[in-house]
């Protein structure tokens, strides 16, 4: 008797419900000539074994498929700014070709028009690239940050009131920041990339990942605030504020707790610095990190947000009641309210070479 199978979870209405709107519109759109172009987005991967072949190592292409108009060509997305960054036309389950490591591989765009594949590809350490075209269009280049296989050193950073003053998540501010003003116009958070300088001095080779529960419709705006302002390239890993298969809205908490678990696990022969805010759930999420991967965490790095920055993100001048939790042995936790008073802590604390002094 052939034993029964396990009904597939139910997919939320909401969901549904912009599934099925996201469907019309396309179908609209296409048949008055739009196409699917390829968004890419930095990825990253593990290098081969240099013992074997090589063939077992592996990268995480990321990237997202949208309808473009006829006759807008590759234009760059990040020309795109303000609330016209979400007027985008996912193309789920289009047909897209990758070429990485002199390799073909024939995937298809999830929901949203999403790519996140981990593909076998064997690649040196170092920046790389892959080729991603959807549907026959012009071909583009997906950057890959390619790990090492021996022991190193990694940095994840949160985005939001850590390298950028953006006073989030109190909604109004939250709105005005992300679809009204100019990425021109955002400041860096006070010494940051001073820190993130002496951290890559003192860890020249560090693989350098950007968490943040924003949008991925502002990653082509993130990457050039954080090169004009500059912050060390690498990754961005962030979300998307559409309905979920399961709920109306995601969790940021779960996204950095499972990005974060995700990055430890692919990638063991790193010692990761974590940096972060104490305006919404950094300090509790690291410390979670630090007793689920225990010996893996070098240090914690908080910035201490001001009375006034208090206010803004949580209307209260005092941080959100939370429970605080000790850092495991072995792990060193800074917590100071600007990027130069935090790099100090590190000198003093022997995490840099030199603890420096400032008139």
């Amino acid at each position: 008797m052939r034993s029964a199978q396990p009904a597939p979870p139910r997919i939320h209405r909401a969901a549904r419900t912009e599934d099925a709107v996201r469907w019309l519109l396309n179908r609209w759109l296409v048949r008055r000539g739009w196409r699917p172009q390829v968004l890419p987005f930095a990825g990253y991967g593990l290098a081969g074994d240099e013992t074997s072949d090589g063939t077992d190592g592996w990268v995480r292409l990321l990237g997202r498929v949208l309808l473009t108009p006829p006759g807008a060509g590759r234009r760059d997305p990040a020309a795109v700014r303000g609330w016209r960054r979400f007027l985008s036309a996912p193309a789920p389950g289009i047909p897209v070709t990758v070429r990485v490591a002199g390799k073909e591989h024939e995937v298809t765009s999830g929901r949203d028009g999403y790519l996140d594949l981990v593909l076998p590809a064997a690649l040196p350490p170092g920046r790389g690239a892959a080729s991603v075209s959807a549907a026959g269009s012009p071909a583009v280049k997906a950057p890959l940050y390619v790990v090492g296989r021996g022991p190193g050193t990694g940095i994840v950073s949160d985005i939001d009131d850590t390298v950028m003053v953006t006073a989030l998540p109190r909604p109004l501010l939250a709105f005005w920041n992300t679809f009204v003003r100019q990425e021109t116009r955002r400041l860096p958070v006070p010494g940051m990339p001073l820190l993130f300088h002496a951290l890559l001095d003192a860890h020249p080779d560090a693989f350098v990942v950007y968490l943040s529960t924003g949008p991925w419709n502002i990653a082509p705006a993130l990457e050039q605030f954080l090169a004009r302002h500059g912050y060390p390239p690498g990754p961005l890993l962030l979300t998307d504020w559409g309905p979920t298969t399961s709920g109306w809205f995601r969790s940021g908490r779960e996204h950095k707790q499972t990005q974060l678990g995700r990055l430890l696990g692919e990638l063991p022969g790193l010692s990761w610095i974590l940096v972060g805010d104490d305006g919404q759930h950094d300090p509790d999420i690291y410390t979670g990190t630090t007793q689920d991967f225990p010996g893996r965490v070098r240090a914690v790095v908080i910035r201490q947000l001001s009375a006034v920055e208090q206010v803004l993100t949580h209307g209260t001048p005092d941080a959100p009641e939370r429970v605080e939790r000790r850092q495991p042995s072995g792990t060193e936790e800074v917590r100071a309210p600007d990027g130069v008073q935090l790099l100090g802590e590190l000198g003093r604390r022997g995490l840099l070479p030199v603890a420096p002094t400032w008139p």
